[in-house]
């Protein structure tokens, strides 16, 4: 081998960009190749380009979305469960996965944020409801310390159990002194005690178990299944200030121990789950802060479709200059322009996407917008230099868009169809054709307006409703608590082969040796499944 690490390969002249740490990734007879970057020549010495750094292929005026790239592969010398996936969420929030349930009446409430922050993400509770309600949701998901939210059925000591249905899919009823979960716990009613009266009419004071066994609200799950272990229950309450929280069963548990064991959960400084909550940009947005500041929230997303507005500006202003403690997040934007503003402001962290939702039409209709791929580069690269982090939000449908989205400078992603349909999102299990379906809709659809999301395009107060978003449903996937830590697997693989064992080393490879291709229609054909009379799709 020549002094100057140059060799001839089948033809080629290798010669490496960077002679820092040169690797020898392996050998033939006299033959050594170098990493991480090479130039390869032909004998003529004209340049063979092997693919592309991030700063030119998004420079050429295309607008990419995730399926249109693909990175090259790394090196590898860590095994994947060595790939460590705590990043930032805004400023001052940190998570231990970069996963964020998006503020949508169909995706996130107590249960899904309760359930983000048992795995390490974050879920941003709706604003498409009442103030009242929706700091209820945050109270709701930051009072509990077990990884899912039951609301248990309660009733008053003068209360009936008219029929079966009153138990929903409790085994028990909870009677507390109002009949309302706020108040003195005082028993319990056993359906298979209800099950055995002759007269079922008769008042549940005169049959329901007095002062069952409760813990504090603040046990979490591995306490209260070592409580009810210990003291042989097949179910225990959970109570903080006579406040009936939840309950939990042994089935609860059972159920729990089946899922892949739970990580490092998001806490913050109080013990307490952390939770998010969206608000918009009106006057009246500001009564909705101040409620939800003090309802727990730890993080405020304003949550407007084309976040570069004056009155997201305002915002992002006043929630600064009134809860300087809470980190406001800004959005969306899809540009540098529109980042640089909302930086400006005070922003602490930015979310970046517009049209790019599998229910949104923002494109269609309003013909602005970006391809996912593009907007994330681009608002990232501006970004990391003040030091915001960047949310992708739209456009995940898989693991690797998840590894293209954080590789390509996101901090986190944010989910709305790839959670939906889970066991924790809002709505009831409808069956159609034998598959058992959850409804999801945009914030842009028509349906969704009439509550109230209106405002996040800036359209209520047309006299013309124009959707921006549609309804429709998503299959059954079960709980988050099972697969997101599957998919937080895929994406440590994904890193793997990336040869990057970080977030930030995923950043780092963006800006200096990762190289990247276009990928044609046929292409993208032949990097999913094909060629098969029939298949079954299953990743775990």
């Amino acid at each position: 081998m020549s002094t100057d690490r140059t060799v001839l390969l089948r033809g080629c002249t290798v010669r490496p960009w960077s002679r820092k740490r040169a690797v020898r990734i392996w050998t033939l007879p006299s033959i050594y190749i170098f990493s991480p970057v090479f130039v390869f020549r032909d004998m003529d010495g004209a340049p063979i380009e092997d693919g592309f750094p991030a700063v030119k292929l998004f420079n050429q005026g295309y607008s990419y979305t995730y399926d249109d790239v693909i990175f090259h592969p790394g090196y590898i010398d860590f095994p994947a469960d060595a790939v460590q996936l705590g990043t930032k969420l805004s400023r001052n929030v940190h998570l231990s996965i970069p996963c964020v349930a998006s503020p949508m009446d169909t995706v996130t409430e107590s249960a899904m944020a309760v359930a983000m922050a048992t795995v390490g993400g974050v879920g941003i509770i709706h604003s498409n409801n009442s103030i009242a309600e929706q700091a209820a949701l945050v109270r709701s998901a930051k009072s509990r310390r077990v990884p899912f939210v039951s609301d248990p059925v309660v009733k008053s000591a003068f209360d009936s159990v008219d029929s079966v249905s009153d138990f929903g899919s409790a085994p028990y009823v909870l009677v507390t002194e109002s009949g309302t979960a706020k108040s003195k716990m005082l028993g319990v009613v056993l359906r298979s005690d209800w099950e055995k009266l002759s007269d079922k009419g008769v008042r549940v004071r005169e049959y329901m178990v007095i002062s069952p066994e409760s813990v504090p609200a603040s046990y979490d799950f591995e306490q209260v299944a070592g409580y009810l272990a210990a003291k042989k229950l097949s179910f225990v309450p959970l109570v903080r200030d006579d406040e009936v929280v939840d309950v939990v069963t042994t089935a609860d548990v059972e159920r729990i121990r089946g899922f892949p064991k739970l990580g490092m959960p998001s806490l913050d400084a109080k013990g307490e789950f952390l939770v998010g909550a969206a608000i918009g940009t009106r006057e009246s947005d500001k009564e909705r802060l101040e409620h939800l500041v003090k309802a727990g929230a730890n993080v405020i997303v304003l949550d407007s479709s084309q976040g570069n507005s004056l009155y997201q500006i305002e915002m992002i202003k006043y929630a600064k200059k009134m809860f300087p403690e809470v980190d406001v997040i800004g959005g969306n934007v899809v540009t540098i322009r529109q980042a640089q503003n909302l930086i400006q402001a005070g922003v602490d962290g930015l979310r970046v996407g517009m049209g790019s939702g599998s229910i949104c039409t923002t494109q269609e209709v309003c013909a602005v917008g970006r391809g996912q791929a593009t907007a994330v580069y681009k608002v990232s690269s501006i970004a990391e230099r003040s030091g915001v982090p960047v949310i992708a939000d739209g456009g995940i449908s898989n693991s690797g868009h998840i590894v293209k989205a954080l590789t390509l400078g996101a901090s986190t992603v944010m989910m709305g169809s790839f959670l939906a349909g889970s066991s924790e999102a809002p709505g009831a299990y409808e069956n159609k054709n034998g598959l058992k379906i959850k409804k999801y809709r945009g914030m842009g659809s028509l349906e969704a307006m009439t509550k109230g999301s209106d405002a996040r395009y800036l359209g209520d107060t047309a006299k013309l409703k124009i959707a921006q978003g549609v309804v429709g449903a998503v299959a059954d996937k079960g709980s988050v608590l099972k697969f997101i830590p599957y998919t937080m697997q895929a994406v440590k693989q994904g890193f793997q082969d990336l040869g990057v064992s970080s977030l930030q080393s995923a950043h780092d490879l963006l800006r200096s040796e990762l190289r990247l291709e276009v990928r044609t229609g046929a292409a993208q054909v032949e990097g999913g499944i094909h060629g098969l009379v029939s298949h079954e799709k299953k990743y775990f």
